[in-house]
Order: C-alpha cells, then structure tokens, then sequence
C-alpha cells in the first residue's frame, strides 16, 4: 500500500474524514440530458460514480481494521418521497454501463423502491459509496449526520446540491467527503477533474 505510513498516522484519529465542496460547471450536462429524455440527478450520479470507479483509492474500504481493494463500487442515494421523507436506492454500476443504460436501470430502482416504500440502508455493505441530493440549496460546505462507527469502514460520501446559473454557465455545488486514512486531498481533486472532463466531452 503505498500511503502505508499516513494510513497509520490518521487510523487512530476519532474523525477521520475531511471534506472538500466545489461547484462542477454542468451546462453541457444538462443539455445533453434534456436533448436524450434523461434524468438529470441520475446523470449527475453516473457521473460521478464512474469517475469514482476510475480512481483506485476511492474503491478502498476497511474490515476488521485491515484495508481492501474492490474491484468496482456501486453507489446508494437518498431518493425523496412524495411526503417529503426519503428512501435509500441502491444503483449497480458496471464499467461497462453506458449513461443511457444506467438511466434506465436507475430508473426502474426508483420506480421499484418508491412500490414498496422501503427504508433499507444496507448498512453492511461496503462495496458502495453513499450519495445524497440537496437540490433546494446551492450550498458552499456540508457536514454529515454520523453513528460513531464510520471511522472502522471508510466509505466516502458525496452531495449533489441545487442547480444554479452562472451568467450563461450552468453550475451545481459538490460535496466529497473521504476518510484521510485512504484518500488525501490529491484523489479528491482528482475526481473533480474526471467528472469534469467527462462532462466537457459530451456533445
């Protein structure tokens, strides 16, 4: 493991995590979406996710206090409800999976969670990172509800906040949160770069 040393220097540390919020400029993304009939926050996910998928340290995860490496992660988000409470949705991602593919699969877990109403966190599962959407607020920093026990696990977390205009660029805040044992603030802007460039490639 190459970051062996700062492994054991921040494993100890009772909050490990760090948190880095910038706004991803999405104009063409959200054209795009509106050209092929896609929903934009499944989009915004797939994104991410497969920008997650091509970062080795994101896909890092700690059982029983010793490091693995997963081959890929899926993601789970919070999904609202027509009262206002939420659900969690969990979403398979392949590398494989085309924007188009995911689109469709997402949207059938959607439809199927919000049949059953089911409040299922799939707390055990590891392989995942966990996503949530704040599309009321264009926020600038946020911090995460906890249980205690995060530090013994190391799943990142991301938000998606509301869309703003930016004169004629269109913008939404994004928030990374990692545990600094497995990932340091170089991975992090690395994901900002490749969810970025993906985006900037779209026509």
């Amino acid at each position: 493991m190459e970051r062996k040393s700062q492994y054991k220097f921040f494993k100890s540390y009772k909050d490990p995590f760090f948190n880095i919020t910038a706004n991803l400029e999405v104009t063409k993304l959200y054209t795009y979406c509106k050209k092929h009939d896609l929903s934009f926050s499944l989009a915004c996910i797939y994104v991410a996710i497969k920008s997650i998928n091509e970062i080795p340290e994101f896909k890092l995860r700690i059982k029983n206090e010793k490091v693995y490496a997963f081959d890929s992660v899926n993601v789970g988000s919070t999904i609202l409800n027509e009262d206002h409470t939420f659900s969690f949705c969990d979403f398979i991602f392949t590398p494989t999976s085309s924007i188009f593919e995911f689109n469709a699969s997402g949207k059938k877990a959607i439809l199927k969670l919000k049949r059953g109403e089911v409040f299922n966190t799939n707390e055990d599962e590891l392989a995942i990172v966990h996503c949530s959407t704040i599309p009321w607020v264009s926020f600038t920093g946020f911090k995460h509800a906890r249980k205690g026990d995060e530090y013994s696990k190391g799943i990142p977390k991301i938000v998606f906040g509301g869309l703003f205009n930016d004169n004629e660029l269109k913008k939404i805040p994004f928030s990374v949160e990692v545990h600094h044992a497995l990932l340091d603030g170089y991975h992090v802007s690395l994901l900002f770069s490749k969810m970025q460039q993906f985006i900037n490639t779209l026509t």
